[in-house]
């Protein structure tokens, strides 16, 4: 009976750690590094409410609005659409916060980027 109870206290608070997402809300901003050697700055403008994010991500190509943005306890998900020679793509984000830093990757296979972004005090 004992161990019934305990397993089940444990089961309780793991469903609600689930329950309570990150506030990733703020202004984020990544230094990483083009193709061409430059140092590119892409900044995050988040917003969360409860596991729904929003926001845009701006960087030298323009600011896109962020599409099917979750957040799940520490972990973010997001997508921007861009157009290329008139096709339409999704480039996916997928991250963590830890603490005043996300951690973050962008894309797949061989053009994927891990970086992280800083969250802005301005």
């Amino acid at each position: 009976m004992k161990n019934s109870i305990i397993a089940m206290f444990a089961g309780i608070c793991l469903f609600a750690t689930g329950l309570f997402a990150a506030d990733v809300t703020g202004k984020w901003s990544a230094e990483m590094q083009g193709r061409d050697g430059q140092k590119r700055v892409q900044t995050f403008n988040l917003k969360s409410e409860g596991d729904k994010l929003t926001g845009t991500v701006s960087s030298p190509m323009g600011e896109r609005q962020i599409v099917d943005g979750k957040v799940a306890g520490d972990d973010v998900s997001f997508a921007v659409e861009v157009e290329f020679n008139g096709e339409k793509r999704k480039i996916q984000y997928t991250g963590k916060i830890v603490g005043d830093e996300l951690k973050m990757k962008s894309g797949t296979g061989e053009r994927a980027r891990e970086f992280t972004a800083k969250r802005s005090v301005s």
